[in-house]
């Protein structure tokens, strides 16, 4: 029987690129790690960006904030997975819609295992803020929904990689300035919340793909 192959959800052209940014955002996560381990102040470079007098951002923009901070809470984070999901299996994509799961969830998984593994705090109360959970989970699902739309015919490597990167940069800059906003992490927190999804998304897909190709060549050898 001769059916369709899976498209790699890991599209080939960007393996390089996105391999070595996977690289370098480990290290970065790795070294802010080691910087802020057990550390409950804000650093330099926190300090720099958000001044220890600056008030909490306001009505309007607070409200926007918080739904934005709703977004990678469980609820709302369970609702834009579902939705990922429901849009890639409509698509016939089941392995991306495994991936919307995966991607997210390695992501998560590895920032929470991370915040104890850190132990950096904020304000004092034992909450653990490195690397940031909400900013590592939507920049993951804008990975991953990315490179489902990277992965069609004739964009390329620099177009591919270009829309990979630009959602990643959009999703972590929008709930990295949410959870500054609201004073829930340091800035430094959302880098690493951010270079962890970059870490951890693209070698989820890669495994991913790995596994799924020995099934798809038997299925067309059938």
């Amino acid at each position: 029987m001769t059916g369709r192959p899976a498209s790699p959800v890991l599209p080939p052209p960007l393996r390089a690129p996105l391999g070595l940014i996977a690289v370098l955002a480990a290290l970065t996560v790795a070294a802010l790690g080691v910087l802020y381990a057990g550390h409950g102040e804000p650093g330099t470079v926190d300090r720099w960006i958000v001044p220890p007098t600056a008030d909490s951002v306001r009505p309007p923009w607070r409200y926007v904030a918080l739904a934005t901070d709703f977004l990678g809470e469980p609820v709302g984070a369970a609702a834009l997975v579902l939705a990922a999901v429901t849009v890639c299996l409509l698509l016939r994509r089941p392995q991306a819609a495994l991936f919307a799961v995966a991607g997210t969830g390695v992501a998560v998984v590895t920032a929470t295992l991370l915040k104890f593994l850190v132990g950096r705090t904020i304000h004092g109360d034992g909450n653990l803020s490195y690397p940031s959970g909400h900013t590592a989970f939507l920049t993951a699902l804008a990975l991953a929904t990315a490179l489902l739309a990277a992965g069609r015919p004739g964009l390329g490597r620099a177009v591919g990689t270009s829309l990979v990167l630009g959602a990643a940069l959009a999703a972590g800059a929008a709930m990295g300035w949410a959870q500054v906003s609201l004073g829930a992490h340091y800035p430094t927190d959302v880098l690493g919340g951010w270079c962890t999804a970059l870490a951890s998304v693209p070698a989820t897909a890669w495994l991913l793909d790995r596994t799924a190709g020995p099934r798809g060549r038997r299925h067309r050898h059938r």
